[in-house]
């Protein structure tokens, strides 16, 4: 095996997914991009180009193949336990009113946009189609785990199920998902005229949605992280994927499966966790010290792991 090749291979991979978050990042540097334009790009790519995408790959692909039980059952109970892991931590080394904020930092991975792009430069249609589901079960887990820990520590937010129902109803990714799930399954054909004007609009999600998380980095943020925001860091993009995917293994999840777990365990925080943070009158500067940080780290630690995962044979 040639481990140089190998990591070329890699790079060829991840380098583009992160040179796009970076060039976000300049973009609002040198004021080509503005909050203005990140804000209406953001909503654009979540309402309507994400679910056109998310549609289109779980409707071409074998439902049995997209909807890997397995898959989605160990990612959402190894949430699960990091969730309860790092409430744990929080609880005996973070000061009360940060903890919430901690705590989604810590297990709020990015998902529907940077793992989502990963798996599907790596796998094809497999990972559009895979990914696309596995995205739209982390996005109703994480917002009510999200809701449920802010609210707790929050002095204005109180945890409403009906609400959070509503709203996950409503929620466009998770209705992209079930109508491709129902289209695939009822074998629902589309004339070429739309498809491929589906497929141009579709094809705007990845870059526009990865130039937006690079928007919203501040540089300040990671020169100013404090205790708080390393230790929660730490934990999303490197404790928590470590040990689920370590846990996968035990279990028999390996090759594949095992890599697109740790591009989605291993995801940097969210940057919608910000919004949500300060919505729930929680601290907004950790927040997006934890969304800076845990995105610059991440682009290493990503290539690394999957370099990792790549050199034991997976």
């Amino acid at each position: 095996m040639n481990h140089l090749d190998t990591l070329g291979q890699i790079l060829g991979i991840t380098a583009p997914v992160f040179a796009m978050v970076l060039m976000g990042l300049l973009l609002k540097k040198i004021s080509l991009i503005n909050d203005s334009f990140i804000q209406t790009a953001s909503t654009l790519t979540y309402k309507a180009t994400m679910p056109t995408l998310f549609f289109l790959s779980i409707w071409r692909a074998d439902l049995q193949s997209a909807f890997n039980l397995q898959l989605v059952l160990y990612f959402c109970v190894a949430t699960l336990v990091g969730f309860a892991a790092s409430w744990w931590w929080a609880s005996r080394t973070v000061e009360y009113r940060q903890r919430g904020v901690f705590v989604q930092g810590a297990f709020r991975g990015n998902c529907g946009v940077v793992s989502f792009a990963l798996v599907a430069s790596t796998y094809g249609d497999y990972g559009l189609s895979v990914g696309g589901v596995l995205a739209g079960f982390t996005i109703l887990l994480f917002n009510v785990l999200s809701v449920l820990i802010l609210s707790l520590y929050s002095p204005s937010l109180r945890f409403s199920p009906v609400a959070i129902a509503r709203e996950l109803a409503k929620n466009p990714l998770i209705i992209a998902v079930v109508l491709g799930m129902f289209a695939s399954a009822m074998g629902l054909s589309l004339p070429q005229w739309l498809l491929k004007s589906a497929e141009y609009f579709a094809g705007l999600t990845l870059p526009l949605a990865l130039i937006c998380v690079g928007g919203t980095l501040s540089l300040a943020g990671i020169r100013a992280s404090g205790s708080s925001a390393m230790q929660s860091s730490f934990i999303k993009v490197l404790g928590l994927p470590v040990l689920a995917c370590a846990g996968a293994w035990l279990l028999g999840i390996t090759g594949t499966n095992l890599v697109i777990l740790w591009m989605f365990f291993a995801s940097p925080t969210a940057a919608a966790s910000f919004a949500m943070a300060v919505a729930a009158g929680g601290d907004g500067r950790l927040a997006a010290n934890i969304i800076a940080l845990t995105t610059l780290v991440s682009i290493a630690s990503i290539t690394l792991g999957i370099y990792a995962l790549k050199a034991m044979g997976h």
